[in-house]
Order: C-alpha cells, then structure tokens, then sequence
C-alpha cells in the first residue's frame, strides 16, 4: 500500500506510516454512505464543505484544513481504491480542493471533491472540468484486481474530451489501474513516441490521436447487472406484434445474462424477409441491454481496410469504422449491429469485409491498424441482420445464434396496420382518429394490395399514403372527416 510524500522532502528520522485501508467499491454515486473516502474527525467535526489540500509532510498521508484559526491537518482513514491515484495526483500538484462530506461515527465521509483554484501549476482545472470529468470516469469503472448541494449539480465532465498531451498523461496517472492491463501499457509507449523528439512530427500526431481515441473511451468490466424479464417483455411487446418464438429467445437470453452477469458467447442472427422487424428488434434489445449501439451496413463496405483501419505509416491515415464505433460510444461495452450481413462478400479491395469481423466475434479482442492495440470486446454484443443465409459463410453463420423471422400472416398484417401503422402515422401528422377512418372492406382491399409483398414496411407507407390523402381533403377540400371503403382505396393505389 503506497504512502504517498507529496512535499517531496525525505524525512528520514520518521519512518514511513500509512494512515489508511483501501476498500473496494463499484458504486456508480459517492454518498454518505458510499464514499470516496474517510478522514479522521477527532480533532473537531468538519464543516459540510471544507478548504484544503492533500498533503504528506511528516509521512502520514493526510488532508490539511484551511481554517479560520489555522491548518489543521487529519490523517486519511479509510479510501476507494479507485481513488488512490486520484489522491497521489491532486497531492503531488498541491491542488487546492474544496471537500464535501458529512461528519460519521467512522469520520468525515468525503462524497465529492472539487478544484478550488489553478494551485499555481500547469495542471487542468475547474475551468475545462478534468477534476469532475475525472471522478465521473472512476466512479463508473469497476475497482481495480490489485446529499449534494444545488450548486454543484451543473458542475459536470460530461463535455470533457482528453486531446492534449498534459490532459492525456493526468489521465493515465488518475485512472492507474483501473485501466485494462494491455490498454495500460499500450498508453505508456504512445505516450512515449507523442513526447519523443527522436520521431518525426507525423509519428507524434498519430501518437497523440491514438491516444486521445483511446483515453476517452470508458473501458468497462464484461460484468452485467440483472435484467428485470418483465420490463424486457414489454420493450418487445411494444417494438414488435407477434413474433413469440422470437420474443421467447430473447428473454431466454436475458435469463442467461442474469445467472451468468455476462454477455452469451454467441450474438444474434436474425434472418426473414424484408420489412419483417428485424432492425426494431436489434434496437429493442439495446434498450433491454442498456448499451449504446452502432450500425454497419455490410452492403456499403468495399474494403476491409474500412473496418480495420490504416496503417500509421500513411499520413493521412486513421481508424477504421469499428474502432470508431467504440469512440462514438464511449465506453467499450455496446451493442454492433451488422446489417445485411449476406451482403458481405467479397468488395472491391484486398480480401473479404465479412473475415474481419470474425475477431470481433470471437470475443478474443479486436485489432485495429491505426491503433495498434489489442481492444477487448468482451462487452461487445454483436446483432446481425439477413435475408438469404445461403448467402452466409459457415465460418461466420457458426458465430450466432440464428433465429429465422417468418413473414407475418395476412391477419397479423390487417391487425398492424389497423392498431399501429395507422394511429402511429396519424398521431405524427396531427390527424384526429375519427378525421381518417377505414372500414372493415376498405381494411381488405389495403390487404388485397398489398398481397404479394413481404414484411410491413409496405403497409406503412400505405398508411402514410392515405394519411396525407386525407388531410389533403381536410385541408384543401373543406371535408371534415374522410372515410376509406373498399372502392377509395382501390381509386387511391391503382
């Protein structure tokens, strides 16, 4: 356990103490009751908010008190083990902090820290919110292996981006080993190469790109919370009619992911005709899983160099489209969604776009070019979609699990688009539902139409086509109302 001298005057007649014990905690919010750390109070009881800064001076790791009657310093008795290179960091640059924390039995608990002035260094401050940006990032990772006050709510890291080499490398020294082992590393010799003066500038500005890619992505545990069954049935109810068989796979999955709290080994692929739902429920099942998610559409990739990235030996290299999917996410757990997966043949360029993803699914951790780092996908749930698996390589089919999606029967197509399609289209368009009615022959004749096409997508746009019809009547032609029989919908698509 380090004890830290952040006056950085050896001290030789007093031998080294540690004050504190690290506990572990994956709390997402510092409280009273979760906090990031305890000081001692058997001096005096302090203040809600309290002036000071970290300090060492006699090797006892420990806060110093602004006071009105002078410093009065209190040893540090219990902290977070996520917070442990935070506190070295804010010591070490004698960073002036204002603490918030309630008296205890235990101690003062300490629930937020917040940068008070520029300390008179270099170091980031309140100003571009690298301090809050930076608690927002431990308290969301998991611990390492080895009531708050209105005026502080707006104080937030949200818009924090690490791009200079200064914000860079606190970053690396706060977070320490809450960063993957492999993701640690790597940093340490990019950090290198983008301080050198022994590479060219190009080579630095790769370096510095990498990294600011990298930083500002949360790299979270494959460790998942349970998922209420219930409230998976209903986002799937509400994004889907029918489809039992489909619904039930699902939530034979999440049944999974709760006895285990980890992803399944193998993703899902949906195959059916178009217009069948089958990006609704990728998407539904983001929103069960509470990930971000992100799209490739297979049919538009050419070249494997467009997931892989380029090498940085090209100057105007960069990352590939995998990669900065995990960068627009933010954070390394997320939900890929490969549309037209059948479509991934063999592009334009140097080798086959659908052989890459096989490492992505593999879950044995991505590569890109550009990066140059092993990424862990372990968090990565991959949701393909197709229309012909005959289409689909072996290698890849062998990856998911497949769930083949019927077309909807002729009574599950007049059931949707009379009690979704159609509400749904005149809801957006400011229609009342008694301005726009169709019979139970004109419900038929839509469905005689229609006959011969696949999937639903047809029907809402036939519902569209006779929304607008009828506030066009409303509207231009003074009707009040306009009613579909079987004959106004033949008039209207024929």
């Amino acid at each position: 356990m380090p004890v830290f001298d952040f006056s950085s005057q050896p001290d030789i007649k007093n031998k080294a103490e540690c004050t504190y014990t690290v506990f572990r905690s994956n709390a997402h919010e510092a409280s009273p009751e979760q906090p990031m750390m305890v000081l001692s109070n058997r001096e005096k009881e302090w203040k809600h908010h309290s002036v000071g800064v970290f300090t060492n001076p006699v090797k006892r790791t420990s806060f110093e008190f602004d006071e009105k009657d002078g410093t009065i310093s209190a040893d540090i008795l219990r902290i977070d083990a996520r917070f442990v290179s935070l506190l070295q960091w804010l010591g070490e640059n004698h960073i002036s902090v204002r603490l918030s924390g309630r008296n205890t039995e235990e101690g003062y608990a300490v629930y937020r820290i917040r940068e008070i002035a520029f300390g008179g260094g270099t170091k980031l401050s309140a100003e571009d919110g690298f301090l809050q940006f930076m608690i927002e990032r431990l308290l969301a990772s998991s611990t390492p292996e080895d009531d708050a006050e209105d005026d502080d709510a707006e104080e937030t890291g949200d818009g924090m981006k690490l791009t200079s080499l200064q914000s860079i490398t606190d970053f690396m020294m706060c977070a320490g080993k809450t960063l993957p082992n492999q993701i640690r590393l790597w940093a340490r010799r990019n950090l290198a190469v983008a301080r050198s003066g022994e590479v060219s500038q190009e080579e630095r500005r790769h370096a510095q790109r990498a990294l600011s890619i990298m930083m500002n992505i949360q790299w979270k545990s494959n460790y998942f919370e349970a998922i209420d069954p219930i409230e998976a049935r209903r986002i799937l109810d509400e994004e889907l009619y029918g489809m039992e068989r489909v619904k039930q796979r699902i939530i034979e999955t999440i049944i999974q992911i709760n006895r285990t709290h980890t992803l399944p080994a193998y993703g899902l692929l949906l195959i059916g005709p178009a217009g069948t739902g089958k990006s609704q429920i990728a998407y539904a099942v983001a929103r069960i899983l509470k990930l971000p998610w992100t799209t490739l559409d297979m049919s538009s990739i050419n070249d494997p160099e467009q997931l892989t990235g380029s090498s940085r030996i090209y100057s105007n290299a960069k990352p590939g489209i995998i990669m900065e999917a995990f960068a627009a996410a933010g954070e390394s757990n997320l939900v890929f969604i490969i549309n037209e997966l059948d479509k991934a043949a063999a592009g334009k360029g140097n080798g086959n776009p659908a052989d890459v993803l096989l490492t992505l699914l593999d879950n044995l951790g991505f590569t890109d070019n550009y990066i140059e780092c092993n990424i862990p996908t372990s968090g990565v749930y991959p949701i393909a979609t197709a229309n012909d698996k005959d289409q689909i390589s072996a290698p890849l089919m062998s990856r998911f699990a497949v769930i083949e999606l019927p077309d909807y029967t002729p009574l599950e197509k007049k059931i949707i688009f009379k009690r979704f399609a159609l509400p749904k289209v005149l809801k957006r368009m400011g229609i009342r539902e008694d301005e726009c009615l169709v019979t139970d022959d004109g419900l038929d004749a839509v469905m005689n139409v229609f006959a011969n096409t696949t999937g639903i997508r047809d029907l809402e746009q036939a519902a569209e086509h006779m929304a607008a019809n009828a506030l066009y009547q409303i509207e231009a032609l003074g009707v009040t109302s306009v009613t579909f029989d079987s004959k106004k919908v033949w008039d209207l698509f024929e």
